[in-house]
């Protein structure tokens, strides 16, 4: 779930060295040996059950166990707030902060909605994971080819107009830094497109609990704080800045950045 550490900074908790370097020896010696077989079961299982299920349903049954089980081995709270916005009869873009790799699996079992990534088209490439994403009806994206990227938002705000909500990390990747990063216009794109609401969502602590480019899982608390949603009818793509503006200002609205 993660890729080899690259210039990570070290974040030392009360207790000092000793206590990181304990924590981390656990963290390689059995949290991730642990995920690693989650990962490998449910994704079996899930590619397995795609041969019946072509709707997803089964697919997003085992992400859920699959995060599940994740929180659980690594002993990460979540501490949820406004799922009352969450409107389990209609088509929603949900638009979340990304901090680390974990945000997902906090998604998948704290979301009460079906839902499905707009991920980035390389990814579908790869051996396993790529199968599994597109079996489970995920929706891949270009973002490297101006041209390709416009056709790309048009066909996922279609899938989305016939019902399919989705999540999206308006950022585009994981922040290094603690802080969030600028948003990228597509999210914003492919919401007007579609005419659908979104609904903001603040994730925060998931970077102390998985910092980005370390395998170092910790436990402790989350938040995951679901903002009213945010109407796109009668938008045009001439919005897309002040849409834009509007997610970020509810998700800001209960983020606390990292300190350096």
């Amino acid at each position: 779930m993660q890729t080899a550490p690259t210039n990570a900074v070290t974040e030392y908790p009360a207790g000092g060295r000793a206590r990181y370097l304990l924590s981390y020896l656990r963290s390689l010696l059995f949290t991730n040996i642990l995920i690693y077989s989650y990962t490998a079961i449910c994704g079996t299982v899930s590619l397995l059950g795609s041969l019946s299920d072509t709707q997803g349903r089964w697919q997003h049954a085992c992400a859920r166990v699959w995060s599940w089980l994740i929180l659980k081995t690594s002993g990460i709270r979540v501490r949820v707030e406004g799922l009352e916005h969450v409107n389990l009869r209609a088509t929603t873009i949900y638009c979340a902060n990304h901090q680390s790799a974990m945000d997902i699996p906090i998604l998948f079992v704290n979301l009460p909605v079906q839902f499905r990534f707009v991920a980035k088209r390389s990814l579908f490439h790869l051996p396993f994971l790529g199968w599994h994403l597109g079996r489970s009806g995920h929706i891949p994206v270009d973002r490297d080819r101006p041209h390709q990227a416009l056709k790309s938002m048009e066909i996922v705000a279609r899938k989305i107009r016939d019902g399919k909500s989705v999540l999206l990390f308006p950022e585009g990747h994981r922040s290094r830094t603690g802080r969030m990063l600028p948003f990228k216009g597509g999210s914003f794109h492919i919401a007007i497109l579609a005419g659908v609401p979104i609904v903001p969502i603040t994730l925060k602590g998931t970077r102390h609990v998985l910092q980005p480019d370390t395998y170092h899982v910790r436990p402790g608390q989350t938040e995951m704080i679901v903002h009213p949603a945010i109407e796109t009818k009668g938008l045009t793509l001439e919005d897309v800045d002040t849409l834009s503006g509007k997610v970020r200002q509810a998700i800001e609205s209960r983020f606390v950045a990292a300190k350096e």
